[in-house]
């Protein structure tokens, strides 16, 4: 890992706004696995285009926040009050949020995507910025915290949610969902937008003497979850506010690649050395992420050829309610209808469709077997 250092722009940057338009790059990229110290919208200006499969961005909220906030009891509640998160009026953040936005839209290949996670103060405002600047939506996601910081004043409700943006580089970008992966994360039921994690804290909640040695850290279990849903192992993640470096230490985890901005050097020394305690899986089939549309495609009739079935062999539903003979052509038959495993398993539901490897069972030693496990002993072969 490496950092490299670069002026310190601050707030008061020149608008720079780098073209849109991708080139192909080689991966991983020659400044894969490092922190880059500076300004993140130069930072970014600086990468090469079309370099970055993932962007996952912890941006400044502008919290707005008057005064310092007590609890009952009348101690001090250790708010984000960092001359980074101020900002002299709504025009200056939409200002920064839509230059921060372009450089990384530059950044991203045609089919990659962007995470953005903010609070209610900042995230519409964001929101508009993606959609102004070509950004397609996919989904906003609920991060429910399950132990949030109660309010204390008793004058609204309890801010116990953020808000996260994703978002593809365009409308025409084909990007990665990895549906399957986030579907087995959910005990077999499809990942919904509402997730439920608690706020970084205790042991994973990096301190220096006893205090928080950032105020901001997210829980590695969220960028966890969008890694595991937009990338493949080998993939590069880029974080502009980059903080701790939980982005980096979760990529690193995953077999990804990352970059990391940020302007504070503390806190890039921080994230560097947390980075460098983690161990890198070396088995990437333990990683490896395959979409079923990216498998092989398998005949019902190779099943056939290679002795897996037999020509007049039964196949059933897991209930027993339908039967059909598998033909010696890879076609079923059920009273008078033929067809393929899949129109087959529709006739007889009077269904519209169906996905015969998932419907069919075959009765072995007495118990029935889905006939997609012979499909998956194909592509085991092949691969």
């Amino acid at each position: 890992m490496v950092l490299h250092a670069a002026p310190t722009m601050g707030r008061d940057y020149k608008k720079k706004r780098g073209r849109l338009g991708p080139t192909p790059t080689i991966s991983p990229p020659a400044f894969a696995d490092s922190i880059l110290i500076g300004d993140c919208i130069e930072q970014m200006n600086s990468l090469p285009e079309a370099s970055i499969d993932m962007v996952f961005a912890d941006p400044p909220y502008n919290l707005q926040l008057e005064g310092e906030l007590h609890r009952p009891n009348n101690s001090k509640v250790d708010a984000v009050n960092d001359d980074w998160d101020q900002f002299e009026s709504f025009a200056a953040y939409d200002q920064f949020s839509r230059d921060w936005l372009v450089a990384a839209r530059r950044v991203l290949k045609p089919d990659g995507t962007l995470w953005v996670i903010g609070s209610y103060h900042n995230i519409f405002r964001v929101g508009t910025a993606l959609q102004d600047l070509g950004y397609w939506m996919l989904n906003d996601v609920i991060w429910r915290k399950n132990n949030p910081m109660p309010n204390f004043r008793g004058r609204r409700f309890t801010n116990a949610h953020e808000t996260m943006i994703w978002c593809a580089r365009s409308k025409v970008s084909k990007y990665r969902f990895n549906y399957e992966s986030m579907k087995a994360l959910n005990d077999d039921l499809q990942m919904r937008s509402d997730w439920l994690m608690p706020i970084c804290s205790g042991v994973e909640r990096l301190k220096i003497d006893g205090k928080k040695a950032h105020p901001t850290q997210k829980p590695e279990g969220l960028v966890y979850r969008t890694i595991i849903a937009a990338t493949s192992v080998g993939d590069t993640v880029l974080d502009p506010f980059f903080g701790s470096g939980t982005t980096g230490a979760v990529a690193k985890k995953l077999g990804r690649h990352y970059v990391g901005i940020e302007q504070d050097k503390v806190y890039a020394t921080i994230a560097k050395k947390r980075i460098g305690k983690i161990r890198r899986i070396s088995d990437e089939d333990i990683l490896k992420i395959e979409q079923k549309r990216e498998q092989p495609r398998i005949p019902f009739g190779w099943l056939l050829e290679r002795g897996l079935l037999e020509p007049g062999q039964v196949l059933t539903d897991r209930r027993r309610r339908y039967s059909a003979r598998v033909r010696a052509d890879g076609t079923l038959i059920t009273g008078d209808f033929k067809g393929s495993i899949h129109q087959v398993g529709a006739f007889v539901q009077k269904a519209p469709a169906c996905n015969g490897w998932q419907y069919w069972y075959v009765e072995k030693w007495g118990k029935l077997v889905p006939i997609d496990l012979y499909r998956q002993k194909i592509r085991a072969e092949l691969h």
